[in-house]
């Protein structure tokens, strides 16, 4: 378990390997010694967060996506809880992309994301996302490797559109070690109140572990981009795969043009009375 110092360490050089194999999935931070501090400084970026995406909210000229991917368990539903709890909900959409449904399975696979993205001035999540059908396909072996190919470069081609419209991508894979995904799953199963989260092709899909590793390595490789950074989130702590996530969450708001809200000349002479 290494000291992370920066979030450029999460990152890599757009069309390189993220290397997931020697990434670790569990961190220190030397600024924080107990969960308390943690906790304390998520507090202040929900906080500040917050403060952002309203001012984005009133001009509604820009938009922000978050992309979490990440295998069974990684913690994309938490993760989305803990970072975005007191946003105004009018300025969030969350999605999560499942299996698709015969309509949308009639169109082209990216047809029912482009509907889920953010309107200018709102803050999108996406939880599980349009890499979910290339990535799922490849290791099935429902399409070979020049289709695997294609669909990643389509994916982009849409990125690069996003941004050239308007809207910020944030792009986070939360990197969760196999023993954790085995102590999370079994925890499901062990505690009723969890049932719910449990599904037996949870089981399957962990026996493809290495496969699922090798297909995110060339997927994250083929689609980081400047304008759409991927980052490698280790995700075995929660308190600070959260802490870490809310902290690109506002760098990213705040390398972001958001200009003040537009004042309204009429307002200047006006009193109350």
């Amino acid at each position: 378990m290494d000291n992370l110092k920066n979030l450029e360490q999460l990152g890599f050089a757009p069309k390189s390997a993220p290397r997931l194999d020697k990434r670790d999935t569990a961190v220190d931070l030397p600024e924080y010694q107990d969960k308390n501090g943690v906790e304390i400084e998520l507090a202040a970026l929900r906080q500040r967060i917050g403060e952002m995406q309203d001012r984005m909210f009133t001009r509604k000229e820009l938009a922000l996506l978050v992309i979490l991917q990440g295998l069974d368990s990684a913690g994309k539903d938490s993760t989305t809880q803990a970072v975005f709890t007191g946003v105004n909900p009018l300025g969030i959409r969350a999605a999560s992309f499942s299996f698709p449904t015969p309509t949308e399975q009639r169109h082209d696979f990216l047809w029912r994301v482009h509907a889920q993205v953010p309107p200018r001035g709102c803050i999108g999540v996406f939880n599980r996302s349009h890499y979910e059908d290339p990535v799922i396909n490849r290791v099935h072996g429902s399409i070979d490797k020049n289709e695997f190919e294609a669909r990643l470069a389509q994916i982009a081609d849409f990125e690069r559109m996003l941004a050239e419209s308007g809207t910020t991508l944030v792009k986070c894979f939360l990197h969760l070690g196999k023993d954790e995904q085995r102590e999370r799953l079994q925890e499901r199963v062990d505690n009723p109140k969890k049932h719910w989260k449990f599904d037996p092709s949870d089981l399957s899909e962990r026996k493809l572990w290495d496969d699922y590793h090798a297909t995110y390595e060339s997927a994250l490789q083929l689609t980081n981009a400047k304008h759409a950074p991927w980052y490698v989130v280790p995700a075995d702590r929660k308190p600070i795969r959260n802490l870490l996530v809310a902290r690109l969450v506002l760098q990213a708001l705040e390398s972001m043009p958001i200009k003040d809200p537009k004042p309204k000349p009429e307002l200047r002479a006006l009193k109350v009375i």
